[in-house]
C-alpha cells in the first residue's frame, strides 16, 4: 500500500502514470492528502500536451513500479473523469463525483468536517514536498517538463488543443450533406369486386290465337251433294278446338366483357426541404492582412 513517503519519493522522480493495461496514462502531476490524518488520497495525472490537462485518480489500489505509479485503471477511463479544478482543496460534492465514477461510492462526511477536505501538494524539485499543503505551489517543475518541451518543439508543432487531447496542427472543418433518394411504399390499394344486381326487362312479344267465325253459305250445285249426303232430319254436333300463342321466358348467360386492373406509372417532382449543419473556423488573435 503507497504511503506518504513513497507518493513523494515519486513526485520527486517526476515517474509516470501507468494504467492497468500497461499503457501510459501520463506524468504523475499533484498529490491530494487528507487534512486529517495527512495520507494520500488522490494523485492527478498530467495528460496533453505539456500536461496542460489533469485528471484526478483515487491513490487507492495503486502501487509503485520503479519511478512510476501503476493505477488500477484504463487511460480512457481516467480521461473520462470528470473534471475538477486543481486549484486547491476538493469539495465533499467533487470528492463525490470522483467517487461515484470511480464505483468506489460517496463518502461519508461528519458534521464537524470542514468544506475543505483534502489538500493539494505540489512539488518544487528544489525542497522538500509538504503533504498538508494548503496553498497551491506553481506545479511540479523539473527535468520532466523541459524534456517534453523538447519533444514538442523536435515535433514542429504550431499549437496544441486546448479542449482536449493533442491532435495535429490542424483543424478539420467538416459540415452535412444532404443526400436525397427514393423509397417504395404501400399507399392504397384498389380491387376488382363483382356483384349481382336485379332489373326489370321489359319486351313486347306478338302472340296469335284462334277465333271462331260463323259463316253461312247458301246451297249452290258446288255443294248440293255435301248438302243431301246426310240424313233428311236429324240432330248433330260439330265441334272446332281453338289456339292460341302464350309468351315463353327463358334466360341463358353469356360474356358480355372482361375487366382487369392495370397500372400506369405517374412522374411527380416533389420539393424536398432539410436542415444540414455547417461548421465554421474562427482565427482569433490572427492578422487580417497576415491571413491574405
Amino acid at each position: 500500500m503507497l504511503n506518504r513517503e513513497n507518493i513523494e519519493n515519486l513526485l520527486t522522480k517526476g515517474g509516470n502514470v501507468i494504467g492497468s493495461d500497461g499503457e501510459k496514462i501520463g506524468s504523475i502531476g499533484q498529490l491530494y492528502a487528507d487534512d486529517d490524518t495527512g495520507e494520500p488520497t488522490w494523485v492527478t495525472v498530467k495528460t496533453g500536451l505539456f500536461g496542460t490537462s489533469q485528471s484526478f485518480i483515487p491513490v487507492e489500489g495503486a502501487h509503485s513500479q520503479g519511478d512510476d505509479l501503476v493505477v488500477p485503471y484504463t487511460k480512457e477511463h481516467v480521461k473520462d473523469a470528470p473534471r475538477v479544478d486543481v486549484d486547491g482543496h476538493l469539495t465533499p460534492e467533487e470528492e463525490d463525483r470522483l467517487y461515484t465514477y470511480y464505483e468506489r461510492g460517496a463518502r461519508t462526511y461528519s458534521d464537524t468536517r470542514n468544506d475543505d477536505v483534502d489538500t493539494r501538494t505540489d512539488v518544487d524539485f528544489q525542497g522538500d514536498a509538504d503533504l498538508n499543503a494548503g496553498t497551491p505551489t506553481a506545479g511540479v517543475s523539473g527535468d520532466r517538463d523541459r524534456d517534453l518541451d523538447r519533444d514538442a518543439t523536435d515535433r514542429h508543432t504550431v499549437g496544441h488543443d486546448t479542449s482536449g487531447p493533442t491532435t495535429d496542427d490542424a483543424m478539420t472543418r467538416s459540415e452535412e450533406k444532404l443526400h436525397v433518394g427514393t423509397e417504395r411504399q404501400e399507399t392504397s390499394r384498389a380491387r376488382l369486386r363483382k356483384y349481382v344486381t336485379t332489373e326489370n326487362v321489359t319486351k313486347t312479344v306478338p302472340v296469335q290465337r284462334e277465333e271462331v267465325r260463323l259463316e253461312r253459305e247458301p246451297i249452290t250445285d258446288a255443294n248440293r251433294g255435301e248438302a243431301l249426303g246426310g240424313p233428311d232430319i236429324s240432330e248433330e254436333e260439330h265441334e272446332v278446338i281453338l289456339h292460341e300463342e302464350r309468351p315463353v321466358v327463358d334466360k341463358e348467360t353469356v360474356p358480355v366483357e372482361r375487366v382487369r386492373l392495370d397500372k400506369d406509372v405517374v412522374q411527380d417532382d416533389v420539393t424536398v426541404s432539410e436542415e444540414v449543419r455547417k461548421e465554421h473556423i474562427d482565427a482569433d488573435g490572427v492578422d487580417r492582412d497576415a491571413r491574405r
